[in-house]
This record gives C-alpha cells, structure tokens and sequence, in this order.
C-alpha cells in the first residue's frame, strides 16, 4: 500500500521535483571520495608509508569505482532504494574501518586490508550516484544538462561541506572526519530510498509545456546552490566557521538550512498542482482536456516515424543519438574519443586532488584544508555553470556540447603550468582552476553519453566511462605523482619519506598539462564528429518550443 502511494508519487510534477531534491542532498554527500587528502597524512604517518605507498591506498580508494560497473548493471534491474542501500552500507564499512585505524580504536592494519576498505568506500559512491544520475536523468529527459550539472555540482561542494563542517565541530580531526563519512551518507540514504523513484516516462515528465515552468524550478534550485557555495567560499577565505565555539555552531545551523532550503521547489511545485486541480474542477474539466492535449509528445511521432522508415540493415550499427546496446557502444569510435579525453581531464584532477596534502607541504604550507575547499567550491562553479551553460547553446546554437570540454582542457594546462612555476599562490590559483576544469569534465560529459548513447542502457555505459577515475587515479597519481615525488624526497626516521620544495612536483605538472593538449585534439575531434548530432537536438528543441508557443497563443 505504501510502495503503492509512493510510485503515484513518482509520477506527479511535484513528485518528480521531490526526487530530484533528495538526489541532491545524495550527492551533497557522495562526494566523500574525494576528501582523502584531509586525513592522508595521518595515515601516512600512523603507518610509516611512502609517498608511493600512500598513492597506492588513494589508487585503491579510485579503484571502488572500477567495480561501479556492478552498480551499471543492476541500475536496470533493481530498484532505485536497493542501490542506495547498497551504497550506504559499503561506506559505513570502508570509511568506519578507516575511523578505527586513525582514531587508534585499533592498530594498523596490513596494507592490503587498508586497500581493501579504502575500495569498498569509494565502490560505494558508485551506487549512489548511479541511483540519483539514472533516476533523475530519466525523470527528466528534457533537461540532461541541468539535471547533470546541478546533480555533479552539488557532489562537487560536498567535500567542502564535509570539510567545512569538520572545522567547525571537530577542529579538523581526522578522526571525527571519519565518522562523518561513514554516518551522514548512510542517514542521507535512508530518507532518499523513500522518496527517489523513477517516474513513468510520458504524460506528465515529457510534457513539452512543462519545460518552461521546470526550467524556473531549476533556476531556483541553482540559485540556491550558489547560495550554498557563496556561503562556504566566505567562510573559507574568513575562517569564521573554524575554531570551534559558539559562532561555529551558527555557521553549521546556517549552513543546514540552506542545504534543506531545495525542498520548497517541490513543496511549490505541489502547491501549484493542487491549485490547478481545483480550477480544472470548477471549470468543468476544461483545464483537464488541456492538460491531457499536453502530454502527448509533441512532434516526436513524426520524427520517431521519420527514423523506422528510414532502412537498416541487419547488423547495422545505430547512429550516434539512438540507442546503443553495451557492446555498440565499445564498437564506435566517438565513444572511445570521450574515454580517451576524459581520462585526459579527470585523470590528471585526480592527481592534485589525492596529492593536496603534500603538495601543500611541499609548497610550504601546514594547512591544506582551504586548497581542498577551493577546488571542491570552485568545482561546484564549474558541474553548476557548464550544464546549464552547453544546454543553453545547444538551444540557440547548437554548439556540440562536448566543445566545452575541449574549453576546459586548454584552461587546466594553464593551471598546471601555473603550479609548475611555483610562484607565490600558486597552489591556490592552480586548485581554484583545476576544480573548476575538473567539474566542467564530469557535468558535461555525463549529458553527453545518454545523449549520443541513448538512455536505455545509460547506467552501464556511464560506469564503463567512470572506469577513468581508477585508470586516471593509477596513471597520473599512483604512478606519475608517486614515483617522480619518491625520486626527489628523503627518508625520514622511523619510516616514509618527504619533499620540500617547488622541485617535488614541477616534472608532475609538465607532463599533466601536455596530456591535457592532448585532451583537448580528442575533444575537438569528438566535436566535429557529433555536429550533427547536435543539430538534430537542436531543430528538436526549438520545434518543442514553436509548439507551446502556438497552444498558448
């Protein structure tokens, strides 16, 4: 009865707004995989392990997603509660198991058993993102790129709230860092497993004159996420939430409420509907009629009519823009153009973002916690802007989406030969750039394989893409990093070693910033391959419009 109330709920405007809001507060903390340089260090030390040995322990926590292919593959087979269930349970064991080490609850374990727990924490990001990315993205078909860039930004401040809430309540102890970690997902989850479901696709989610209203609702929501953002980048730059004390307990109290605020899009949204029904009733179902004209896909029969006439040969791959089986899309060459580019970007973020620590030590700085801020915040700027941003110029222009990416790739060559000359803020010049490039990868990358793919089997192919963060992790950061820092640095008693110095890193960011030159040609080529593509999009977007224009009118 209840399963029942709650898949009519999913299917409703406000329903459907619903869902997506509690994906947010998901992805607000998800983002946890990322936030291994705030307590490296004292793993580093409690162990007594080089630097190579410590990017080994973040290759294995990179390592969980390889196994997100998992999560892929029973997106379409099981439901949205079970994945997040999954999920949840994964980090209480990964990151409780990492609590007891450091808060010495119990000795050291092996290695190998760290690796282990590090990959079960980062293999449970893989199941609550697939839960809220396919479920939302389905949801609202007409919107990939807001729903992927809301949904990536706000992954994207969820280290910078987990680091910022840290400061306050805990005065940065990697510890109680831990804990939160492995608690606050899993209580996350339990609220989403109730109100995140897939919606029936159709009537009310593919209402063409739904789209200008939604787009409002998404407005706001940005809004207040860079509301969110705003309020953590001021916090950061004042240290007014640190240090514990009565003005910390303020700012985390401002801080909640501004996270809770999404909910009245959908508490709107519902109020609308029921003041809708109340007006279709007292006129006499003439509000009604109009609605259920409305959610008959507009022109779409004739175009889906226009693609079965059109001759397919047995065999025949697809063209890019309809659906893909798994094993079409490892067959075509675009799809290996953005595996390549995006291990380009995201490969060479990972590195900085899983070395800060040292980096920062290196650098000379004691603190790193407002690099790892930064580059969370300004990644947020980035998953938040370029969704939205390539979804607008694909409207007006059709503008392929993957250009932004080759944008991103030439700016974050600059931020690493920026780190690379090491002058004064360098560090913090190069994180604000590198999270900000590093966001706009993931947010449009994500719209872009459901929509040259299709969405039919999305969550395997999104999990097959997201194999570059272990392969990136590995080459640029276990590799790459490890290796060349190991070189420069110098034992130290009682075991591992350290660098100090501008050195430690400059052959590092040379060699990152001309993977990503080689980056940006794929991107550019995947642009020009999927023109056409995009101006199908496009001519469909603007005949949408011209529709609801003409029902209005």
């Amino acid at each position: 009865m209840v399963a029942a109330a709650l898949d009519a709920m999913a299917g409703t405007r406000w329903g459907r707004w619903l869902g997506l809001v509690t994906a947010v507060w998901v992805q607000c903390i998800s983002g946890n995989n990322y936030t291994f340089s705030n307590y490296s260090d004292s793993i580093k030390t409690l162990m007594g392990l080089t630097q190579l040995q410590l990017n080994g322990l973040s290759v294995a926590k990179d390592v969980g997603k390889a196994f997100g292919l998992l999560a892929g593959l029973a997106s379409d087979r099981v439901p949205t509660w079970l994945l997040l269930a999954i999920g949840s349970v994964e980090g209480l064991l990964g990151y409780g198991a990492q609590w007891l080490v450091v808060s010495r609850t119990v000795a050291p374990l092996p290695y190998w058993q760290m690796c282990v727990f590090l990959c079960l924490g980062g293999n449970s990001t893989t199941w609550m993102n697939t839960a809220v990315l396919v479920t939302s993205i389905r949801n609202f078909r007409r919107n990939r790129g807001p729903v992927s860039g809301l949904l990536k930004g706000y992954v994207g401040l969820s280290t910078a709230i987990f680091t910022d809430v840290c400061s306050a309540l805990f005065a940065d102890d990697p510890a109680s860092f831990l804990v939160m970690l492995a608690v606050v997902p899993a209580a996350v989850c339990a609220v989403a497993m109730v109100f995140l479901r897939e919606g029936p696709s159709g009537g009310a989610a593919g209402a063409a004159r739904d789209e200008e209203e939604d787009g409002r609702c998404f407005a706001a929501i940005n809004s207040l996420a860079v509301a969110i953002a705003l309020y953590l980048l001021a916090a950061d730059l004042t240290g007014i939430g640190g240090g514990g004390g009565a003005v910390s307990g303020v700012f985390v109290a401002v801080l909640l409420v501004l996270l809770a605020s999404p909910a009245v899009v959908p508490a709107h949204v519902a109020w609308k509907s029921w003041l809708s029904a109340r007006k279709a009733a007292n006129a006499d179902l003439e509000e009604a009629g109009s609605d259920a004209a409305a959610t008959t896909p507009l022109l779409v029969p004739a175009k889906a009519a226009e693609r079965e006439d059109e001759a397919r040969g047995p065999g025949e791959q697809p063209r890019l823009g309809e659906e893909h089986t798994v094993a079409q899309a490892l067959t075509s060459l675009d799809f290996w153009l953005m595996f390549a580019s995006f291990l380009m970007g995201v490969g060479t973020g990972l590195a900085v973002m899983n070395n800060l620590g040292q980096m920062g030590v290196a650098m000379g700085y004691t603190d790193v916690s407002l690099f790892v801020s930064m580059t969370s915040i300004w990644g947020f700027f980035g998953r938040i802007a370029s969704g939205t941003i390539s979804e607008h110029f694909i409207k007006t222009r059709a503008i392929p989406r993957p250009l932004w990416n080759a944008a991103s790739q030439v700016l974050m060559a600059v931020g690493y030969i920026v780190m690379a000359l090491a002058m004064p803020g360098s560090l913090f010049v190069g994180s604000v750039v590198v999270g900000v490039c590093y966001g706009v990868r993931l947010a449009v990358t994500v719209p872009t394989a459901s929509e040259l793919f299709g969405l039919k089997y999305y969550g395997l192919i999104y999990n097959i893409l997201i194999l570059n963060l272990p392969l990136g992790s590995f080459l640029f950061s276990g590799l790459l990093a490890g290796l060349l820092y190991d070189a420069q640095a110098t034992a130290v008693p009682g075991g591992g070693n350290t660098c100090v110095g501008a050195h430690c890193y400059r052959l590092v960011f040379v060699i990152m910033a001309i993977a990503c030159v080689v980056g940006f040609g794929l991107d550019v080529l995947l642009s020009i391959r999927t023109k056409r593509v995009y101006a199908k999009i496009h001519e469909s977007k603007k005949s949408n419009r011209s529709a609801v224009v003409q029902r209005v009118s």
